[in-house]
This record gives structure tokens, C-alpha cells and sequence, in this order.
């Protein structure tokens, strides 16, 4: 356990000019005091690491040193290349280039691990978009990928609703969500997200622009989407369940809001159904969500739901009679 990460530590510092105890100590999930113990026993062991004083110092290696436990077991090599997302590559620009590298990994690694992107591809594949949505690439995802990677600034052109609007963007980052892509970029003070299918003009300039350093994009990104689901949530139903309804609600609403709802609710009745007052984002949408529920939902309030569903019910009665 311990060989392990004096290697992982070791490697650590050659991919950075300087580590700090505190950065590897969160990075290898020890403490600082560990940190401190490992670096004086690779430092006995022959390996040329140095702590810096002061203010901007931290742990590093001499340089030019080149340690070569770099050698990939199998499970790293099928992850390495279960990274790789070729659908989303391609709708970057980045498919050969992509190509390339896993070319170049393919014939660094030794000869009993040559098959580990057959292997990899065997048994992992990412679909990203939902079922039944045909993926349509954005026009101008391959100028704003450029942009991204090239950290250059973008001249655009943006459709918020009826309106054009144009912006200079620093765009950090794209993440592709549920089929639709969404750019990640810095517009003056604040970062914000935009569609991409929404940009009509974007041209990456020649500016480079420094990213912040403190920016993690896959941080930000959850936290967004979080507030941006609360933010649709804008009405409230009251529903009594019964104990399959409790069970089957949160895989027909917003899971979070489901099941804070259901941990607020006071105890079952004796008839072991329980009363929540669930956050929506609209009646109709309720409606649509609550019918799938049948008679393991009975909605209490507001009224006009309460008889918009009762009618659909009477409606499917004499249908089906």
C-alpha cells in the first residue's frame, strides 16, 4: 500500500513543477504529516525530491529527473481508453487526433496488454443522447471546441429568445448533457452557460485568455444543473401515496425534490400511506408526471389538478368499459 503511493507520489510531482503538502495530501488522501514521511523516504531511497521554502514553496523534484515507473497495469489500460468518447471526438474535430494518441499508447504498451483497447471497446459503450432523440451536431461546436482547447477568446453571436445578442466569451469549458451541448464560458465577471445550438456566429480570436486556476468545471457544472432543476420547480402539489407510490415517485418527478419531500412527510396512516407536499414545475407538467402514478397518487390540493385528474380517470373508465 505504501509502495504504491510513494509511486503515485513520485509521479505526482514529475507532472507539476511544484506540489505543495496540503496538494498532496488531498491528492493521495493522507495527511500532511504523511506527506512529510513519505518525501523523506523517497529522498533516503535515492529519488531527488526537495522541499522550497516560503510563501509559493512546496515539494518538487530536481529537474530533469524522469522516474520510469510509468508502466500502465491492465485495468489502467482499459480505463485510459474507456475515456475516450468517440462520438463526442468526432463532433469536436478531435477524432483523429484522438485516433492518434490511442495509436501511439496502443504500441508503448508492453506486448501481454497490446489488447486492452479491443478489450475496453468489448465491453463498455457510451450512448449519450436519450432514447428516441436523433443527435444532431451543432454547426459551430468544432469553432467553439478550438476556442476551448486553444484557451482563445470568442467573438459571438448568441439567440436569447427573440433577440441576437453579441458577446465576447472566454470559453473554459463543453460538456455534453443528455445529447445537447453546452458551452462554459466566462462573459465579464460571471460564467455562464450557453447552448450551443443557440451561438449563430463564433470566431475564436487570436487573444489568449488566462484561466482561472481555482475553476473546476465538473464542480461548477453540478452545481448548476442543481440550481437550475430547483429553479424550474416553481408550484407545489400535496399528494397522499401509498406505499408503491412512495416508492415509484421519485422516478417520475425531480429525485432530489421527491425524496426530501418523502424524508419531510409525517408518519404513515394506518393504512400505511403517507401525505407530501411535493415541489413541481408546473401543473401541467404534474399532471403528466402524477397520471403515470394511477392509484398510488391521490392528489389533495390544488383543487383544479385534483379535477383535472379526476376527469382523465372518469374519461379511461369509459373508455375502457
Amino acid at each position: 500500500m505504501r509502495a504504491a503511493r510513494l509511486i503515485h507520489l513520485v509521479l505526482l510531482l514529475q507532472s507539476r513543477e511544484s506540489m505543495t503538502a496540503t496538494e498532496l495530501a488531498k491528492a493521495l488522501e493522507v495527511s500532511e504529516r504523511t506527506v512529510g514521511r513519505d518525501v523523506l523516504a523517497l529522498s533516503e531511497a535515492g529519488v531527488p525530491v526537495y522541499a522550497e521554502r516560503g510563501r509559493a514553496g512546496g515539494y518538487r523534484l530536481v529537474d530533469g529527473y524522469r522516474t520510469r515507473l510509468t508502466g500502465l497495469a491492465r485495468a489502467e489500460a482499459e480505463a485510459l481508453f474507456l475515456s475516450g468518447v468517440p462520438a463526442a471526438l468526432r463532433a469536436m474535430g478531435l477524432h483523429d487526433a484522438g485516433s492518434s494518441a490511442r495509436l501511439k499508447v496502443s504500441a508503448a504498451l508492453l506486448p501481454e496488454l497490446r489488447d486492452a483497447p479491443r478489450s475496453a471497446a468489448q465491453r463498455f459503450h457510451l450512448d449519450a443522447p436519450g432514447w428516441w432523440q436523433e443527435p444532431e451536431t451543432p454547426r459551430l461546436l468544432p469553432a467553439l471546441a478550438a476556442a476551448v482547447w486553444g484557451d482563445r477568446r470568442l467573438r459571438a453571436r448568441y439567440r436569447r429568445g427573440e433577440e441576437e445578442v453579441e458577446r465576447e466569451l472566454n470559453p473554459y469549458g463543453l460538456v455534453l448533457k443528455g445529447g445537447v451541448w453546452y458551452a462554459v464560458a466566462r462573459c465579464g465577471a460571471d460564467v455562464r452557460v450557453y447552448r450551443v445550438d443557440r451561438f449563430t456566429a463564433a470566431e475564436p480570436t487570436e487573444d489568449r485568455f488566462g484561466r482561472d486556476p481555482d475553476f473546476d468545471l465538473p464542480a461548477f457544472w453540478e452545481a448548476r444543473a442543481a440550481e437550475f432543476a430547483r429553479s424550474m420547480l416553481r408550484d407545489e402539489v400535496v399528494l397522499r401515496l401509498t406505499p408503491d407510490g412512495a416508492r415509484r415517485l421519485p422516478y417520475v418527478t425531480d429525485r432530489t425534490a421527491a425524496r426530501e419531500a418523502l424524508a419531510a412527510a409525517a408518519p404513515p396512516d394506518a393504512r400505511g400511506r403517507v401525505t407530501v407536499t411535493l415541489p413541481v414545475e408546473g401543473q401541467d407538467v404534474a399532471y403528466e408526471q402524477l397520471l403515470s402514478l394511477g392509484p398510488d397518487a391521490e392528489v389533495l390540493g390544488p383543487d383544479a389538478l385534483r379535477e383535472r385528474l379526476a376527469g382523465a380517470v372518469s374519461a379511461m373508465a369509459a373508455l375502457y368499459s
